[in-house]
């Protein structure tokens, strides 16, 4: 098993020439070998588009017996529902049990496969894309790179050594892709190579504008209703995270069903919420059950918060994770509070 740990958190030589050789080592065409493409749990624009991107590559390539899935409700987020390639998603029942290949795209631990991850076991090859520092390297071949703004930099990076040119559809896919996990560009690891990515997708002929208002400025009026209310809940802990401070809140099933609204609308609800000047950590949990709750941590620098994540079985970047809590919201973010001092970022000083 290959992992990107080797590389001083990059990926390797060795480890692209793996999987370029996986790829090229399958028959494509009607008759040829099946690849399983998934990505996680309530996929976001990232998950999506990284894995769209690529099946869009492997389509060039001329393989036609391609699968992308993920697990749960198979139900795509508004803003992704016009994403190109999404001809080739089905439902997880619908997955290839005997697939030649599986390829999982912004997958940090096998728990965010839920029931697919059933299908890593008998496959002849997995291969894992991500840019989780908390990557478990659960695939054979490990393309993982924690300095990647986005898995969608990987998929790029692949599809460029299997001799895909981009087009305005796989373009459009991981523009989706790099612009949400960068924030539309503004957060830390939108580095100098990240620009220059941007503008090799928009040259292809993509309308950054017209995919800019529709992931991130269109939202049904139910919905700027229904963030009023959760906002307007908020706490601040400025004494948290060793006086940095905490400010939190939640959003229920039941708060989306009297707005008449879907979860992904709650997807943005961060963005306000890290804002708050009195404090550098954010947190903000969504109920998916009774008892069970999606967290989502955000830190402007004070706090790892991905150390917070794995704790509860999550993971995620070093400013940005997420997890799965139990119990009330309340509990939920206790439980957080207690493990943030012990996640401070230690100053480095010249």
């Amino acid at each position: 098993m290959t992992t990107a740990s080797d590389s001083a958190g990059g990926v390797t030589d060795t480890e692209w020439s793996a999987a370029v050789e996986a790829v090229r080592g399958l028959t494509p065409g009607d008759d040829g070998d099946k690849i399983q493409l998934i990505c996680h749990v309530n996929p976001d624009g990232d998950a999506l588009g990284s894995m769209l991107g690529f099946a869009l590559g492997l389509r060039r390539l001329g393989f036609t017996r391609l699968r992308a899935t993920f697990p749960g409700p198979f139900e795509l987020p508004e803003p992704y529902q016009t994403l190109p390639g999404r001809d080739l998603l089905v439902p997880d029942d619908h997955a290839f049990r005997d697939a030649d290949l599986v390829m999982t795209f912004d997958v940090a631990a096998e728990s965010r496969l839920g029931a697919l991850v059933e299908l890593l076991p008998p496959a002849p090859c997995v291969v894992a894309l991500d840019h989780h520092a908390s990557n478990t390297g659960f695939g054979r071949i490990n393309l993982v790179d924690p300095r990647a703004a986005a898995t969608s930099v990987v998929a790029e990076g692949l599809l460029s050594r299997l001799g895909v040119a981009l087009d305005a559809e796989i373009a459009e896919c991981l523009y989706v892709a790099l612009s949400t996990d960068t924030g539309s560009f503004k957060f830390d690891m939108t580095t100098p190579a990240v620009h220059e990515l941007a503008a090799r997708l928009i040259e292809t002929g993509i309308s950054p504008g017209a995919i800019s208002r529709r992931i991130f400025d269109t939202r049904p009026f139910g919905a700027i209703k229904l963030v009023g209310e959760v906002l307007g809940r908020a706490a601040l802990d400025p004494t948290a995270a060793g006086g940095r401070g905490m400010v939190w809140t939640y959003a229920t099933l039941a708060d989306l069903e009297r707005h008449g609204q879907r979860p992904y609308v709650l997807d943005t609800l961060i963005d306000p919420v890290r804002s708050v000047a009195e404090a550098d950590v954010a947190v903000i949990v969504k109920e998916l059950a009774a008892g069970e709750w999606a967290v989502s941590l955000r830190s402007k620098g004070a706090v790892d918060v991905s150390r917070v994540a794995t704790a509860f079985g999550g993971g995620g970047h070093r400013l940005a994770a997420g997890f799965t809590g139990h119990g009330t919201p309340g509990e939920v973010v206790v439980a957080v509070r207690k493990k943030l001092e012990a996640c401070l970022i230690q100053p480095t000083h010249p």
